[in-house]
């Protein structure tokens, strides 16, 4: 028996609605985010959300913005009915936050909302209109409304049971909607913003324009601590703007909960910006762990698309490689400069009178014959009451400075007779003391001594210094072969004895093709031997012993998903952090007060030297408040 083809028949309304709805309301933090967007673009200035039973029952986002003048209510729950483009052009160079004229169609249609909207001055003139998750000749009646929209979901997919049995607790769904109204309150601080939870204001934050105010918003919605462990970045270059805080390697956390990037005021999650991110902190960042950061992008709206996923949480940027490039070479920088110098202790702001109390301590050691520090550690006194002038600070450091006259020392010398001649070159770059004031105490300050061969103590002005040895000369090696190697005109390669044939799609032949100068800067020698075949002829030497096909198939994949490849860099710089560990000074190794010195000082001027190769911290430190609450003084 031969089946009868089902006739094509136009969709009912309401079913296209709910079909909508499934692209568009997930659940009611998707109500929540697009109701907020909507107010966003009405050019309001406080916006104020209202949730009962964690959205289930009731969503309201109420705004002071431009408002629907009566006869434009009617089309308001009209499907693809907007105010915000008009042609193809607006598509293109779309800047608002909303446009596809979908949302409130498709959350009526799964819901009972209410729209009340005024966009005159006089609140006697508001006007409502209501749907109850049916198709539906919009009704216009008088409401009175001061001037802005208000507009209530109740009894979300109430008509949907289906999908009401999704929705998980009320505590999990209000902890999405407060994600939603986070995200969009870390977009606009020009914006008042609150949220309500069973009549409880869970936030109240209001507008500012201030770096201040913007970092009392953040430290509201994200914590004390990101603001403390993270760092401001503004840079500019080639049509793009990056601002925003990245959090320092050792602020990082489990899960990435608290990563918020915008592209022109739109929060977005994308794949580009990720990989940017994950490449900045490679090798700063612990296993395992994953960065903090809150920032904005601006460009041209008319190079990045933003249409490219219902939700709108995606974007496509015209030039992915630029904007890849900007991304990783802004935060690289940023998270490069930050260095102990620009660290403080927990309580350095309370403790700084304490510098008087070091200088004079300092001082009176530089000036004896036999300085005591050179046979064991600097016994220096917090005396509060003892308030010393710059001219002893200055002594100080000249003593200092003569037990180093030429700055030229070589710090420590490798352990391992089998590692190899790089590291010993190297490591034979200059010391000198630290780019500041010579009046004043180094940051990480002056070495006391060690700590069963493994910590070096050390006193500065705002207390207890306590650095491990061996992760902090580390990092020292491991920056300076990263520096000599990115200073050689190029990599050394090697031929392979045998050419590696690799069977490739037709996409990784492609890109092989058109990123052949790419390939050949890597030291890389990659032939197209046929339609689906690659032979790899040459690798970078130090990469001799590395596995051909799967170092080429990752690269090629960064270069067809981001046009930038770090693959070969990540391998090489992978070989020069263990070299630059089996260099390193070991455990239980004594040095002396000069060579203890010599190490806090390289490691004031070394890029990323807060962290270790592998992320671990180097240093911490324990101010003098601290101290004294753990011995009760002044209690």
């Amino acid at each position: 028996m031969t089946a009868t083809a089902p006739r094509i028949h136009v969709l009912d309304p309401r079913l296209a609605n709910q079909i909508a709805a499934g692209e568009v309301v997930e659940r009611p933090s998707s109500v929540t985010k697009e109701l907020i967007e909507n107010a966003i673009d009405a050019g309001s200035q406080r916006i104020e959300v209202e949730i009962e039973q964690g959205g289930a029952r009731l969503i309201k986002v109420r705004d002071d913005g431009i408002g629907i003048g009566e006869e434009d209510l009617p089309l308001a729950l009209a499907r693809h009915a907007t105010s915000k483009i008009g042609s193809l052009e607006d598509l293109e160079g779309v800047s608002s936050l909303g446009f596809r004229g979908e949302a409130l169609a498709s959350i009526s249609s799964v819901s009972r909302l209410e729209l009340i909207s005024n966009a005159a001055d006089d609140p006697r003139h508001g006007w409502r209109v209501v749907a109850e998750g049916r198709g539906m000749e919009a009704r216009v009646t008088p409401a009175p409304h001061p001037r802005g929209t208000s507009v209530g979901v109740r009894d979300l997919f109430f008509n949907t049971p289906a999908r009401r049995k999704f929705l998980r607790t009320e505590k999990t769904e209000f902890a999405h909607v407060e994600e939603a109204f986070r995200r969009q309150a870390l977009s606009r601080y020009d914006i008042a913003w609150v949220l309500r939870h069973n009549q409880k204001v869970i936030h109240q934050l209001p507008a500012g324009h201030s770096a201040a105010a913007r970092e009392r918003r953040i430290a509201s919605l994200l914590g004390k601590n990101f603001i403390e462990h993270a760092r401001y970045i503004e840079r500019e270059a080639g049509g793009l703007r990056l601002s925003g805080w990245v959090g320092l390697p050792t602020h990082s956390r489990s899960q990435a909960d608290q990563q918020y990037f915008f592209v022109n005021g739109r929060v977005v999650r994308d794949r580009l910006v990720a990989h940017a991110v994950r490449q900045a902190y490679r090798d700063v960042l612990f296993n395992g762990r994953h960065p903090v950061f809150v920032l904005y992008l601006e460009l041209d709206p008319d190079v990045v698309d933003v249409n490219v996923h219902p939700t709108k949480h995606e974007v496509r940027f015209r030039d992915g490689r630029m904007v890849h490039d900007f991304l990783y070479s802004s935060l690289h920088h940023s998270l490069a400069s930050a260095k102990p110098a620009e660290s403080s202790g927990e309580e350095g702001a309370e403790v700084a009178d304490t510098s008087d109390a070091l200088a004079q301590g300092a001082a009176a050691e530089a000036n004896a014959e036999q300085p005591r520090w050179q046979q064991q550690g600097i016994a220096l006194t917090h005396s509060p009451d003892r308030h010393p002038g710059a001219e002893r600070v200055r002594r100080f450091m000249q003593g200092y400075q003569a037990l180093h006259p030429n700055h030229e020392e070589t710090l420590l010398t490798p352990q391992s007779s089998a590692l190899e001649e790089r590291v010993n070159e190297v490591r034979e770059a200059p010391l000198a003391m630290p780019d500041n004031d010579p009046t004043a105490p180094p940051p990480l300050g002056f070495a006391l001594g060690q700590l069963h061969g493994i910590y070096i103590l050390a006193q500065n002005a705002e207390g207890l210094v306590l650095v491990d040895m061996h992760a902090a000369h580390e990092r020292i090696v491991y920056e300076r072969m990263k520096t000599q190697l990115a200073a050689a005109k190029g990599l050394d390669a090697q031929p392979l004895l045998v050419p590696v044939s690799i069977a490739a799609s037709r996409a990784e032949v492609a890109t092989a093709e058109s990123e052949q100068a790419a390939i050949a800067k890597l030291g890389i020698e990659l032939d197209i031997a046929g339609p689906e075949t690659l032979l790899v002829r040459q690798l970078p030497a130090l990469l001799a012993q590395a596995d051909p096909e799967a170092l080429v198939r990752q690269m090629l994949e960064e270069l067809a998903r981001y046009g930038r490849t770090h693959q070969v860099e990540a391998r090489l710089h992978e070989l020069l952090s263990t070299m630059a560990c089996h260099g390193s000074v070991r455990a239980n190794r004594r040095l002396t007060i000069d060579e203890m010195n010599a190490l806090l000082r390289d490691m004031e001027r070394t890029e990323r030297s807060d962290q270790c190769n592998h992320g671990r911290p180097t240093w911490t430190q324990m101010g003098l408040k601290a101290l004294d609450r753990l011995f009760l003084r002044g209690q």
